[in-house]
């Protein structure tokens, strides 16, 4: 059975999804460090691969950018392939000092001002927690990689944070409890699908760009350049 935005056959697609915004990640992934990697899916080239990291069979599959976009690969995936876990990973702008370039950060809770959840379920809701026992697999791995790992609130926006006309205006929207040491665009509905069909979610980024840094990342850095990242997602999976 596919769906109107996934080709992949029931059987094809595994229980843990390694889910990457970009799809050029997800195939640089597969290339790189599965074996026996298949594509099953290229609709709309949100491609997806499955084959195999030290003999557990894995999928690697883009999101794209969004909520809206990942909430429909998620849903899907959940609710139709029988996936029990996802890993996203992908990049983010990092909120506090300490963080520097490609530091890797753990998301605890997101919150964003977006209405998926409202359209989606009729549930006023801002603010979604992570996988609690995925977040605890991924924490112990990355102490045994010896990969230094920020765990934290974050926040899911509906554009480029970059591209707001007033930040700072935004910022104090935020909740006075919420303390956001990063940014993105996809955990949100990530994690709120999760919570909805009973499953587990996890979110690692690694940091490309900050107020509090001067290089900004490269489009290649951000397609191939966060492997230590990628690895402690693949590592962490083993244990699922």
């Amino acid at each position: 059975m596919s769906t109107p935005h996934n080709e992949a056959a029931l059987g094809e697609i595994a229980e843990t999804v390694i889910m990457p915004g970009d799809p050029l990640r997800a195939k640089f992934i597969a290339e790189n460090f599965l074996d026996d990697a298949k594509l099953v899916n290229s609709v709309r080239c949100a491609y997806a691969y499955t084959g195999k990291y030290k003999g557990k069979q894995l999928t690697v599959m883009a999101s794209g950018m969004g909520m809206p976009s990942m909430g429909i690969y998620c849903y899907e995936l959940y609710k139709i392939y029988g996936v029990q876990n996802i890993i996203r990973i992908g990049s983010c702008g990092g909120y506090l000092p300490e963080l520097k370039l490609f530091d890797i950060v753990l998301s605890n809770r997101v919150y964003s001002e977006s209405n998926f959840a409202y359209t989606l379920n009729n549930d006023d809701c801002h603010l979604v927690s992570s996988d609690e026992n995925l977040n605890k697999i991924i924490s112990s791995t990355a102490k045994k990689l010896n990969l230094p790992l920020y765990e934290g609130d974050t926040i899911c926006t509906d554009c480029f944070d970059v591209y707001m006309t007033d930040k700072p205006k935004f910022m104090e929207r935020i909740p006075k409890e919420i303390k956001p040491c990063a940014a993105e665009m996809e955990a949100f509905s990530l994690f709120y699908v999760a919570k909805l069909l009973g499953k587990k979610a996890s979110c690692l980024m690694s940091v490309v760009d900050s107020e509090f840094i001067d290089k900004i990342a490269t489009q290649k850095e951000r397609e191939t350049g966060l492997k230590n990242m990628i690895i402690l997602a693949l590592e962490s999976s083993l244990f699922f």
